[in-house]
């Protein structure tokens, strides 16, 4: 059943409000969806943890039916910060003033902010498909253009990528919903037919391509780094190993404990393969929060 035992909510965070389910009972994990999913990416993954682990599922702001606040000329509204700052008070407002992390793709990008800004709060990471920003946008070469080129074309404002997804969704997205469940696929299409969503979502590429990435260099300079335990995972049937090389490895720059794999699946792995991703965190958060 679609998060069967779960609650659903519209929890209100200061600046936003944002759609959450939560279930399941034991130590909090936070799981965070990436672009252009909702939270229901993790319909498969979540009752997995359930059993024992209390498991939050946000939209992130500007994403599926949480708030699309006003932008700004350098996007901070929709930065990794902002929304950092959402999961601390989200969680809070739940009563966990410690959980674990984890976020795929561009929740990756958030989960890693989190970590990195209020390091008292996160007591586990786990990275998945993703880098930090910086690291992404170092590596920029000819492979990078070619496969990730939406990440420049998401981020025009003079001639915005909004008016062309939004004059046909379905083409633009390309996708079946062959892993999901009935409800989840709904989800995402109810997300990807709303314009107001499309502009959020775009947002926060057009914040990762600024403000995000000066948040990781002032980090990078002042030596900041992840206090916690790392577990990073990747897809092994896309493309981000090919492209960056060992991901564990550049991780290791921004982390003292981390290790991680590949998972044997396509890029949206909580969907494609929830089982393997659900005993890693789980074995993972196992070891180093309970």
């Amino acid at each position: 059943m679609f998060f069967d035992g779960f609650a659903l909510d519209h929890v209100d965070v200061g600046e936003v409000t944002l759609r959450v389910r939560h279930g399941g009972t034991g130590p909090p994990v936070l799981l965070l969806h990436g672009h252009p999913r909702t939270h229901a990416t993790w319909h498969k993954v979540a009752p997995l943890l359930a059993d024992r682990f209390t498991v939050v599922c946000p939209d992130l702001r500007g994403y599926g039916k949480s708030s699309k606040p006003p932008t700004d000329a350098d996007h901070s509204p929709y930065s990794k910060r902002a929304m950092a700052g959402d999961m601390v008070a989200l969680m809070r407002a739940l009563g966990h003033e410690a959980f674990a992390v984890a976020g795929h793709d561009r929740g990756a990008l958030v989960a890693f902010r989190t970590a990195m800004d209020h390091p008292a709060a996160v007591t586990a990471l786990v990275p998945m498909d993703g880098l930090p920003v910086v690291e992404h946008l170092e590596r920029c070469d000819a492979r990078f253009a070619a496969r990730w080129w939406h990440w420049w074309f998401f981020g025009q404002t003079d001639k915005p990528a909004e008016r062309i997804i939004s004059a046909d969704p379905d083409a633009w997205y390309a996708t079946t919903g062959e892993h999901m469940a009935p409800e989840a696929w709904a989800d995402f299409r109810e997300a990807v037919h709303d314009p107001a969503t499309v502009h959020g979502m775009l947002e926060e590429y057009r914040a990762g391509l600024g403000v995000d990435r000066r948040h990781d260099e002032d980090d990078r300079r002042a030596g900041r780094r992840v206090r916690c335990p790392v577990l990073v995972l990747w897809s092994a049937r896309d493309d981000l190993e090919d492209i960056y090389g060992d991901p564990v490895e550049i991780w290791r720059a921004w982390a003292d404990d981390v290790r991680g794999g590949p998972i044997d699946s396509g890029h949206h792995m909580a969907e494609e393969a929830p089982e393997p991703v659900a005993r890693a965190i789980g074995a993972f958060l196992d070891r180093h929060i309970r």
